[in-house]
């Protein structure tokens, strides 16, 4: 089974993505190695108690989890208007109350750098949050985001406008020295850009139907959580007026499970942290020269139906909870 690293700063999208993986490991598709948290969508304390509550929400509490590295003097606001001032759509009160310790918690940096250690090119990370824990995890011990399988990024925007500035996307941006040192710390690194994710709607209608087919207390709340985030992907124009949301996060899962859905490309990503304009752009050379320093694959075409269809399905799975 694929063992699985999640870094994710809970968060909508990041929820979703999260319980679509533990309906993998229920189904056996996948082991879950640790849950590592981050700053971002809202504060490292926040993302790191909502990490706890989906866990404990699929009864995975066993699981390890690690709270954020904190990032010093960003310029760039949380998404809290995006995703609720609880990063949870203001229902987090709703949910089982948190099983980890954020006080006592082993930082996610350490987290990364000792799973990594113990199981050297069996994990694969999924990171769906800024990546400050995965440059902190590489800064304090050098070489190490080598020993991962692989590293599959939600992140960047190449051939579309940005989703804070019109060249910048909110996971690179908002920390976008850590984004240059991950990228500069493998050459096969696979990112799922917004060129992609922001086909990946996530309508009520969908919703309504995981709840005719099961009146279960998760699929309850992931209807109300839906409803949240389509208000507020509607107000802030992200789905050009359809309602639903975008679960960007979900397309790095779709990349392990359902390869079929992508498309990608070779390149040599870089990413830029000096502009005043351009900070936290994704850039990659289109023209046809060899690219003999490529670093990334990425993501440039989706089968949206596919994907969100594979999604629903497994989500489904989960009915019971």
């Amino acid at each position: 089974m694929t063992k699985i690293i999640l870094d994710t700063d809970p968060g909508g999208d990041d929820i979703f993505a999260l319980l679509w993986l533990q309906s993998l490991v229920k189904q056996g598709k996948a082991e879950l190695i640790a849950v590592t948290t981050a700053e971002g969508n809202v504060d490292a304390k926040q993302t790191f108690i909502n990490a706890s509550k989906v866990l404990s929400l699929g009864g995975f509490e066993q699981v390890e989890l690690g709270r954020g590295v904190t990032v010093k003097n960003s310029k760039i606001a949380d998404a809290a208007y995006i995703h609720g001032m609880d990063g949870m759509g203001n229902i987090s009160d709703d949910l089982p109350a948190a099983k980890h310790n954020f006080d006592s918690a082993i930082y996610s940096d350490d987290l990364i750098i000792t799973k990594l250690n113990a199981y050297p090119g069996e994990i694969t990370i999924l990171a769906v949050a800024p990546l400050t824990n995965l440059a902190a995890a590489e800064t304090k011990s050098p070489g190490i985001l080598k020993k991962a399988k692989e590293i599959v990024i939600m992140g960047g925007a190449f051939k579309v406008p940005g989703n804070v500035t019109p060249y910048a996307e909110f996971n690179i941006i908002y920390n976008s020295q850590a984004a240059a040192k991950v990228f500069t710390s493998r050459n096969d690194i696979v990112v799922l850009p917004l060129d992609i994710t922001q086909e990946l709607i996530f309508t009520p209608e969908m919703a309504e139907d995981m709840i005719r087919n099961s009146q279960s207390y998760l699929t309850k709340f992931l209807s109300r959580l839906c409803n949240f985030m389509t208000s507020a992907s509607l107000r802030y124009r992200q789905t050009k007026g359809i309602k639903g949301f975008l679960v960007h996060d979900g397309a790095t899962v779709a990349y392990l499970f359902y390869p079929e859905t992508l498309l990608f490309r070779r390149a040599l990503v870089e990413i830029e942290t000096q502009g005043d304009y351009t900070q936290g752009a994704t850039l990659f050379d289109q023209r046809f020269n060899p690219k003999t320093h490529a670093n990334a694959w990425v993501a440039l075409q989706v089968d949206k139906v596919g994907l969100l269809a594979s999604l629903i399905e497994d989500l489904s799975f989960l009915g019971n909870w």
